[in-house]
């Protein structure tokens, strides 16, 4: 990033253009602010374009919009002193009035007044926030950065414009903010910043979830999201607001038998899901996946420590803390639920030999998540004993091809048997009862164990040795 006196080579989309001429024509001060001029500077993909004006901020969007002329759209929020302009696609900017704040303890919500520029940028949450260019005419381009902003971007440096501790108690929702930032730019956090956010984390709590967990999801859906927990952590914002997660933190040992520390283990499982999936939802299985451990974790004489069934234990906490986060309570937990509770079973698989019964067994609970969940149990080998690394590795090739070979020659993913309840009832003449499933579920676990293939045929043959065996004959067709 150069340095240079004018920023005016950062404004040559023509919306800046008609920006300027639309606050000139009115006599009012205008600028660009906040994350869009921060993101402009560091060449990042910016989209939402935040202007304040000194003055009324919905004058000078009226005027923009008829401007803009057929196709813009205004949206006036007076309450708030804030308008909105959308056009065409993608394009939107929104207008506010340059303003003050303070604050009740009690509440992240401001008293609102009526300010300056310098007032405006003294009420942001960090340096590279407050930054601002000019857009009217004469001064185009010129920056306004009274924070020393364009410094701290140079040196990826979070950091508030002032006292940290009042800024954190006004606002708590900025700690996680500052740390989101830290994790989706890659920057650090100033280290007097970092001990006011540590000192004031009690006052998180105020904080509504859906806010607190729209910012994880963020730091979820960053590069490296280990950066981001860390710092929650560390804070001891995470004790707070995700109470399970920090329970995974730290070691124990007895008779010197210790085992990991899975907080360490999750994080760096969760960054190798980064690497190679922009799912968001199998981000939230790899943090999850080991969620049960704390729960499960068992010293065993002269075995050591186990954390037995601690998939189980883990898949059935994932309601209680999607419910409690405000998380979908959809076809999206239940696909966490599933990678959770199933993300032992490759593991098994590679251990042992490969059984196509096993295999089977594993793509017919899997269904359409198998290749998700083959994913997250790559990513679960962390260990530092590269020769055991390279085993799993090796091992998992073979049960994938396994896969493979069984999903192309049996048809198991997401399988239905072949005969259906209701032919069973009319077949035998009965009715709707627990006979029927116990036939249906025998046709399923011969195909599933490979005593019988996917096939019509041959589940009506065994279906009628079944039936035999529970004295069942087929009903006579009158």
């Amino acid at each position: 990033m150069i340095l240079q006196e004018n920023y005016s080579k950062y404004l040559q989309d023509p919306i800046f253009h008609l920006l300027s001429e639309t606050a000139d024509e009115l006599g009012k001060e205008c600028y660009v602010i906040g994350g869009y001029v921060r993101d402009l500077l560091l060449e990042r993909p910016c989209k939402d374009i935040d202007v304040v004006v000194v003055g009324s901020g919905i004058e000078v969007a009226r005027s923009f919009a008829k401007k803009i002329g057929r196709g813009a759209h205004l949206s006036v929020f007076k309450n708030f002193g804030t308008a909105q302009v959308k056009w065409g696609k993608d394009n939107e900017v929104e207008f506010v009035g340059a303003r003050k704040e303070s604050y009740h303890r009690e509440s992240r919500n401001p008293i609102v007044e009526d300010g300056t520029l310098e007032d405006d940028q003294n009420r942001r949450d960090f340096t590279i926030n407050a930054l601002a260019l000019c857009l009217n005419k004469e001064r185009f381009g010129e920056l306004l950065d009274p924070f020393n902003g364009i410094t701290d971007l140079e040196n990826k440096l979070i950091r508030t414009p002032l006292d940290a501790d009042i800024t954190f108690s006004d606002d708590p929702l900025r700690m996680m903010r500052g740390i989101r930032f830290a994790t989706q730019l890659n920057f650090h956090l100033d280290i007097y910043t970092f001990e006011a956010i540590a000192r004031n984390a009690e006052r998180i709590k105020i904080i509504s979830q859906e806010r607190i967990t729209e910012e994880l999801n963020k730091i979820m859906a960053s590069k490296q999201p280990s950066v981001g927990f860390k710092y929650l952590e560390k804070s001891g914002l995470l004790q707070i607001i995700f109470p399970e997660l920090a329970a995974l933190k730290g070691t124990e040992t007895i008779n010197g038998c210790g085992h990991k520390d899975n907080f360490e283990h999750t994080l760096a499982v969760v960054d190798k899901i980064a690497d190679v999936s922009n799912n968001l939802w199998l981000r939230w299985a790899a943090l999850l996946h080991d969620i049960g451990k704390p729960r499960s974790k068992k010293y065993v004489p002269n075995i050591g420590w186990t954390f037995h069934n601690h998939n189980f234990v883990g898949s059935k906490m994932i309601y209680g803390i999607f419910k409690r986060m405000k998380l979908p309570l959809n076809e999206h937990m239940k696909y966490v639920q599933k990678l959770v509770d199933l993300h032992m079973r490759p593991i098994v698989l590679s251990e042992d030999e490969v059984t196509d019964s096993a295999v089977r067994r594993l793509l017919f609970e899997a269904g359409d998540d198998i290749d998700d969940l083959m994913t997250l149990c790559d990513a679960d080998i962390t260990s530092k004993n590269q020769e055991k690394v390279k085993r799993y590795q090796q091992n998992f090739q073979i049960v994938r091809q396994k896969l493979q070979d069984i999903e192309e020659k049996d048809r198991i993913r997401n399988f239905q048997p072949p005969i259906g309840g209701n032919e069973i009832m009319e077949m035998f003449n009965l009715p709707g009862c627990s006979l029927v499933g116990e036939l249906k579920n025998d046709i399923k676990e011969a195909i599933l164990d490979g005593v019988i293939p996917n096939e019509y045929e041959a589940a009506k043959q065994y279906l009628l040795e079944k039936a035999a065996e529970k004295g069942l004959a087929p009903a006579t067709k009158q």
